[in-house]
């Protein structure tokens, strides 16, 4: 026998086994009201409202919902109320500019567009046939009618996750339904999460889809905690209200963490409760050290990508390293980690991480070209550098793509390079990462000035922001004047990387 997987499967289970326990306690601070506290029953009729009312509006099966919103209930939401009834959610990311929203919008032919209110004015320019803000819930959910049902298909595509690339444009990765099932049931089993867990969403939800713990919880039947803005003293506030249990996060939200933590009055909460999963770039040896033993929290390291759903290896603590000192444990799980179940790597004779799983995405929207270079051989081309110790143990060294991890969101070293190089000023420019003890990378631009002129670090900076989203922007400027090439004319960029990670073993942080 074969069913169909979906991401209705998780809700289905939720509302079997679970329908009266509160599934989802929703922010109460935000522009949009507050839903409260959402048994995972309500959720369910949630759900079934909004794919009444896309019903009603017109929008049928394969037809892309965007979402520009916080993390919010609502959203959180549209996982299954978009999704389970057969449309295709584009959740995107709110730091982004409105004309970066533009093109997402237009290129991913979304039909409806949803926009959070503390954003709504930023985007006013952004169009679309139907344009609704969060929080006028007439234009989101039609209660009392039954939605037409959708026949699963586990290989429609269910979510389009804009990430930043090799190009200047964002890439639209097609997740599946059999993507995200086979994601959200792996990493719920690495991670040991049972219906005695309580989650919080200290990740964006927008981002790999809150790298599937909407759906992982949800079919556990875990209470989950909607955060809407990162603050490490509210993370703790939450942590000792709500008990949580598990968390995910980006190297610059462990460090949030930690800096709340050392000006907590009394005893840190969570302490021999809490695991945090950490992704988007190893955080220093000391920060985990610092988890383990300031936090009392446990650290769990892994690695994967938009494109893989995202889980590609895990790094747990081991029962062979207990009795470990602190500083070697931490060093060990600083590593990538090891193989998730279903997931094959190898490196490519330049050192590149290749992957295959049912995890990996089924193309990129509407660019062939692109699915044919990452997909072609059968395997999915990473971009990253690592090597695979005897152990099994993936270590991350290097980008063979220029993407810069800055806080855990991607920035294409180009886009901002075709940014910098449209100021008048400027003559020549290189975009590259630089180590930061906050945010793991920080964007540095080495730019040669037109002749004559006077533009200073700060104008550029400024005009760069004036562009695209804030976190895109160079947080230093250093003018030269020349940029080395190579006889073709290349920038070497593993050279000018070179002296700002120079005493390093990795050239990521």
């Amino acid at each position: 026998m074969i069913v169909p997987l979906s991401a209705t499967d998780f809700l289905d289970r939720a509302l079997a086994v679970y329908r009266e326990r509160i599934g989802v306690v929703d922010e109460p601070e935000q522009p949009a009201p507050s839903l409260g506290d959402l048994t995972y029953g309500e959720l369910g009729e949630k759900a079934a409202a909004m794919a009444a009312y896309l019903d009603h509006i017109g929008i049928g099966v394969g037809e892309r919902v965007a979402f520009v919103s916080h993390n919010s209930a609502r959203l959180m939401t549209a996982f299954f109320g978009v999704c389970g009834y057969g449309r295709v959610l584009v959740p995107i990311n709110f730091r982004l500019s409105a004309e970066e929203v533009a093109y997402i919008v237009k290129h991913s032919g979304a039909r409806v567009l949803y926009v959070d209110p503390e954003i709504d004015e930023h985007l006013a320019g952004v169009e679309c046939e139907h344009r609704f803000r969060i929080g006028h819930d007439d234009r989101m959910f039609l209660h009392g009618v039954e939605p037409k049902p959708w026949e699963h298909d586990e290989n429609a595509t269910a979510t389009i996750n804009y990430t930043s690339g090799t190009t200047a444009r964002p890439k639209g990765v097609q997740i599946t339904h059999r993507n995200i099932w086979t994601n959200a049931v792996t990493f719920a089993l690495h991670a040991g999460v049972t219906d005695r867990d309580v989650y919080l969403h200290t990740l964006p939800m927008f981002h790999a889809n809150g790298w599937g713990m909407p759906f992982a919880m949800t079919g556990m039947g875990v209470p989950q905690v909607v955060l809407r803005k990162v603050d490490g003293a509210e993370i703790l506030r939450r942590v000792e209200k709500h008990g949580v249990t598990v968390m995910c996060a980006a190297p610059a939200v462990v460090n949030a963490v930690l800096d709340a933590a050392a000006t907590w009055d009394g005893e840190i909460p969570g302490r021999d409760r809490v695991r945090i999963i950490v992704a988007g770039a190893p955080p220093p040896t000391k920060t985990i050290v610092r988890v383990q033993e300031e936090l009392g929290w446990e650290f769990i390291q892994i690695y994967g990508l938009t494109e893989t759903s995202p889980l590609l290896t895990v790094n747990r603590t081991r029962s062979e390293w207990d009795d470990l000192p602190a500083e070697e444990r931490a060093g060990k799980l600083v590593r990538a980690g090891t193989p998730a179940i279903g997931v094959t790597l190898k490196t490519s004779e330049s050192g590149e991480v290749l992957a295959r799983s049912n995890v990996v995405l089924e193309g990129y929207w509407e660019q062939p070209e692109e699915t044919e270079a990452a997909l072609g051989d059968g395997w999915f081309h990473t971009g990253d550098g690592g090597v695979i110790g005897d152990d099994g143990y993936l270590t991350i060294q290097d980008r063979k793509k220029d993407v810069i991890i800055t806080g855990g969101e991607n920035v294409s070293s180009i886009e901002v390079e075709d940014v910098i190089f449209s100021h008048p000023d400027v003559a020549e420019v290189a975009v590259i990462g630089v180590p930061d003890e906050k945010w793991g990378e920080t964007i540095k631009a080495l730019v040669v000035k037109a002749e004559g002129s006077e533009l200073t670090e700060a104008e550029l900076i400024a005009y760069c922001k004036s562009k695209v989203a804030g976190y895109k922007a160079p947080t230093s400027v250093e003018f030269r004047e020349v940029l080395a090439r190579t006889a073709t004319g290349k920038l070497q960029k593993f050279k000018l990387r070179a002296p700002y990670w120079e005493g390093r073993d990795r050239q990521v942080n």
